[in-house]
């Protein structure tokens, strides 16, 4: 890797999703220390780690390992009387996070899954599952965010051995230059892939500038389908309500959508985000007006 390149970080990052997905399908300990199945727990994180939060508390709820709901950090209802939370962050150093967890300490067991082993949550947290080896350089969220839903999925007993593989396969898929060219974007799922589409609209306005927007599919059709146009791209994750296709098509905006796992949907585009910021002469590993964690002054 040439680390001088704009984005040299992230396309490192982005490529070792497959195995890093793999390592975190394998951590049976540390998926131990997550919830158990019947407990209530509410899902806890900031931008991208929110979204992720949601995905995985869809996942949970929708296969029967109990009411989850995900909140932003800074949003939480947390006095539910909740049998756990989960604080999900890359950095452990978000002042939102920190600020939550040290109100309920001693109060409601909390879990951290965290990057960076030697942050301050760690210690704050009752059992802290830890992720050094899906920590990131860049300041742009892909594989932490990624290889932390792994993590989750696995727990709840999935396979991901067809993930990894949808994975590995679309990073040697060539580019595709009319999909990286449109002038919008707006992202789609249903059920835990709502989180997917929230986060790949943040991660391709983060890293390219671009114009991006993302609903619940179900949604799409009261109001933000006015959008649609040539030259526009609406990218369903997973399964696509009924008649969407031909809905989105007839605005002539171009439909996009794979019958491959959707988290190896969000590394196409992840690919994509790399590709468009490259070609627009930007760095995504140093976006604009961002940094590698949000910390507010006191």
């Amino acid at each position: 890797m040439t680390e001088s390149l704009p984005g040299a970080h992230m396309r490192e990052e982005l490529n070792s999703q497959p195995q890093s997905w793999a390592t975190a399908a394998d951590l049976k300990a540390e998926q131990a220390l997550l919830p158990q199945p019947g407990a209530r727990v509410a899902v806890v994180g900031c931008g991208t780690s929110w979204f992720m939060a949601q995905s995985y508390a869809a996942l949970r709820e929708s296969t029967g390992h109990g009411e989850t709901d995900a909140f932003a950090a800074s949003e939480a209802f947390i006095d539910r009387g909740y049998d756990a939370v989960v604080a999900l962050t890359r950095s452990g150093t978000t002042t939102e996070v920190l600020e939550l967890v040290e109100r309920i300490k001693g109060r409601i067991p909390t879990i951290g899954v965290i990057g960076d082993a030697t942050s301050p949550l760690v210690s704050l947290v009752d059992e802290a599952v830890l992720l050094p080896f899906a920590d990131e350089q860049s300041v742009v969220q892909t594989r932490f965010a990624t290889t932390a839903l792994a993590l989750f999925r696995a727990s709840l007993g999935e396979d991901l051995s067809a993930a990894i593989a949808d994975a590995a396969a679309v990073l040697t898929e060539p580019g595709d230059d009319e999909l990286r060219d449109a002038e919008q974007y707006t992202f789609l799922g249903r059920g835990w892939t709502i989180g997917l589409a929230h986060e790949a609209a943040l991660k391709l306005r983060e890293s390219s500038q671009s114009w991006t927007e993302s609903y619940p599919s179900m949604d799409y059709r009261h109001g933000p389908i006015a959008i649609g146009a040539p030259g526009r791209v609406t990218w369903q994750f997973g399964a696509a309500p009924e008649g969407l296709a031909a809905q989105v098509q007839a605005t002539g905006a171009r439909f996009e959508q794979r019958t491959i796992d959707p988290m190896a949907d969000l590394v196409r585009l992840h690919r994509l985000a790399l590709d468009r910021a490259v070609a627009r002469g930007l760095d995504p590993d140093q976006p604009r007006n961002l940094t590698r964690s949000v910390i507010l002054d006191a």
